[in-house]
């Protein structure tokens, strides 16, 4: 599975964007697609995820509420509308296939395929 994330950019708090995620490959096997950020000097972190089959979805607290996922299976694609938006926000952010099935989605290490990060800069 190849992964291609789009949609980043520099945006005033308070401000929306909204990223993409694009699948190719044996997209088939795919459970779940995630969008995990990761802030200078800190670790990756989940923000939220959606299942294939079903549209089940997951959030990390901070963001319930301002982002919302959605996928488009006809085009293998995933978004993440991000609302409100805060500087701490500020990261660059990475989608994620995995093939894992659990009741959880917001395990980073069941995720198996990565795109590359698009960053998302919110000024103040």
């Amino acid at each position: 599975v190849q992964l291609q994330a789009s949609g980043g950019g520099l945006v005033q708090a308070g401000g929306s964007l909204s990223l993409s995620c694009a699948a190719s490959g044996r997209t088939s096997s795919s459970y779940a697609t995630g969008w995990f950020r990761q802030a200078p000097g800190k670790e990756r972190e989940f923000v939220a995820a959606i299942t294939w089959s079903g549209g089940m979805t997951d959030y990390a607290d901070s963001v319930k509420g301002r982002f919302t996922i959605s996928r488009d299976n006809a085009k293998k694609t995933v978004y993440l509308q991000m609302n409100s938006l805060k500087p701490e926000d500020t990261a660059v952010y990475y989608c994620a296939s995995r093939i894992v099935y659990s009741d959880s989605l917001s395990d980073m290490f069941e995720y198996a395929f990565w795109g590359q990060g698009t960053l998302v800069t919110v000024s103040s």
